[in-house]
Parts: C-alpha cells; sequence; structure tokens
C-alpha cells in the first residue's frame, strides 16, 4: 500500500512539473544592453574603457529546447585620458551582425534560463582627434565576432519577459595603440598587440514573445 501511494505521489508530482512549465511560442525579439569590461590584450585593456554594448535579435525555437537566431551589436569602448600621457580623445565603435545558436528551457511559469553562442562579422571604427589631424579618421578594422551569453529569464506576463544576462566576448584581432592615433608603443610589448581583445558583458534584457495572447 505505501508503495502505491508513493507512485501516485510521483505521477503527481510530475503532472504537475509538467503543467507548471511555460508553453512557449515559436518565435521571439530579444533586447540586451550591458557593460563591458576589457580583459584580455594588454594595450587595450589598459587603454580603453568599456562605455555600452547593446544588441537586439529575432529568436525561433527548436525542438529539445534549442534556438537560433539572428541578430545585431553594437558597442563602444572609450579612451581612458588618463592611462596614456599623449591627449587623445575618442573611443572605439564596432558594430556587428551575427547567427545565434543555443539552448533555452522554462523550469515553470516564472523562470527559465537560456545559454547561447553568437558568432559573426564586426567592424570596428577608431575616432579619435588625433586620427582626424593625421587624416585617417575613422581608423576601421574588420574582425569575426564571438560572444558566449547565459540569461536567468523572469516573464512578467504571457508576451513579456525581462533577464540578467552575464557574457564572454572576443573581436577577432588585436589592439594597438596606433590605432587611435598613439605614435608610441607606450611601454607595451609590440608583440602582445596581436593578441585578440577580449572582455567580459553584465548587464539586463527583454524578451517579446510573438503570436501569444496578452496577459493578465
Amino acid at each position: 500500500m505505501d508503495v502505491k501511494k508513493h507512485v501516485v505521489l510521483i505521477c503527481l508530482s510530475f503532472a504537475a512539473l509538467t503543467y507548471g512549465q511555460k508553453e512557449e511560442p515559436r518565435w521571439t525579439f530579444n533586447a540586451e544592453l550591458g557593460l563591458p569590461v576589457e580583459l584580455a590584450n594588454p594595450a587595450f585593456k589598459e587603454i580603453m574603457q568599456g562605455l555600452v554594448g547593446a544588441s537586439a535579435y529575432m529568436q525561433r525555437k527548436l525542438p529539445l529546447d534549442l534556438n537560433v537566431g539572428l541578430g545585431v551589436k553594437y558597442s563602444y569602448f572609450k579612451i581612458n585620458e588618463f592611462s596614456i600621457p599623449e591627449p587623445v580623445f575618442g573611443g572605439m565603435h564596432t558594430g556587428a551582425a551575427y547567427g545565434k545558436i543555443g539552448w533555452g528551457k522554462f523550469h515553470n511559469d516564472r523562470f527559465a534560463t537560456d545559454f547561447g553562442l553568437k558568432i559573426g562579422y564586426a567592424q570596428n571604427y577608431y575616432d579619435t582627434d588625433v586620427n582626424k589631424l593625421l587624416s585617417v579618421n575613422p581608423v576601421v578594422q574588420a574582425a569575426f565576432y564571438t560572444e558566449f551569453v547565459t540569461s536567468l529569464i523572469l516573464t512578467a506576463d504571457e508576451k513579456n519577459s525581462y533577464r540578467w544576462i552575464i557574457g564572454y566576448g572576443s573581436f577577432g584581432r588585436g589592439f594597438n595603440p596606433a590605432d587611435i592615433g598613439i605614435q608610441s608603443n607606450e611601454g607595451y610589448d609590440p608583440e602582445t598587440f596581436a593578441r585578440r581583445t577580449q572582455y567580459l558583458i553584465v548587464g539586463f534584457g527583454y524578451t517579446y514573445y510573438l503570436g501569444v495572447k496578452g496577459g493578465d
């Protein structure tokens, strides 16, 4: 009798869990805004300072909780004037287009997780006052772009949710002080200029679920 009771309780618990999971729509619109923090390439880490990283993408849900998406990204790293002896003002604008593949799941009506890898093509624009004086403004560089992002998601209603994100990204090229117009190595080993620039990004996101009725 006790065994039967346990079996019934397990079945009821499983049914309740299944019922509590949110039925996800196939399409979502997502927007993310965060603060990038420089991690790698010694010169980039010391000279540049991340101010904003923004991303928007459409995503489609696939079987097995997989998802794919297409999106665009913009980021801006400002020159830290206090890290260099020469007065240089400006920064690095980056625009990117990317594809995303990931895995995401609602664990109940209100909470979900999402893990994704973004891979795409980016262009860096070094816009500084010194480059303008040298008549080379902006210095434009193309690079591959990758970013791994983890999201913790809380729903507000049937059509809207908000998320906390943390990501790790990289541009497939290095950084040289000459990119922003500095005419010396600033004490850095030139061999390190080829190291890929990398960053950590922390921020928030918003998701709009397409094709579902509005919540309460």
